[in-house]
């Protein structure tokens, strides 16, 4: 697994269109990024017109990770806060790898460029983020450095009869 991870890409069509590619690929193979498969790229489009519409206001940050041939294969978006009490701590979003990279060290390399990016923004001392209770992505987060603050039980639903916790996983900068 070689990644590059770049901060603040150009948005350019290619782009945006590998992010959706990413993420119904994600989706598809179980991955907990907000959808339940079956999922296409044009299912999430809205969903990232919302991430690029906050990057071009100014309120989020996008992290991607290339493989040699340039290819999207992980993402996260920083959605800053404006409330002023809440300035000093920002949300990592749309975390995701590749299916092909899990369990190569992909997914670490890129919570790493996520605290670097995190570290380099004024005043941020934390990074706060969800994730779907039932795939173990809680145990990952804190062998990452990452604590459990806060679980809503059967929160997310994901089928008629299939309910999981959201948890709330936070990471001191300091």
């Amino acid at each position: 697994m070689d990644l590059r991870f770049d901060l603040d890409p150009a948005v350019t069509p290619e782009l945006a269109d590998g992010i959706r590619t990413l993420w119904a690929e994600v989706s598809n193979a179980g991955g907990a990024v907000g959808y339940v498969p079956p999922v296409t790229p044009e299912d999430v489009r809205g969903d990232l017109l919302a991430h690029l519409a906050a990057m071009s206001e100014g309120h989020a940050r996008l992290i991607v990770g290339r493989d040699g041939r340039g290819r999207v294969r992980a993402t996260a978006f920083l959605h800053l806060n404006t409330h002023r009490i809440h300035r000093h701590w920002l949300w990592a979003s749309t975390v995701m790898v590749h299916p092909d990279l899990q369990g190569q060290g992909a997914g670490r390399a890129l919570l790493t460029a996520v605290e670097e990016a995190a570290r380099s923004i004024d005043g941020i001392e934390a990074v706060r983020l969800t994730c779907r209770g039932g795939n173990g992505l809680e145990d990952f987060y804190q062998a990452c450095g990452y604590k459990e603050v806060g679980r809503v039980p059967s929160a997310i639903k994901v089928a008629d009869d299939d309910y999981r916790d959201d948890i709330t996983m936070w990471r001191e900068l300091t």
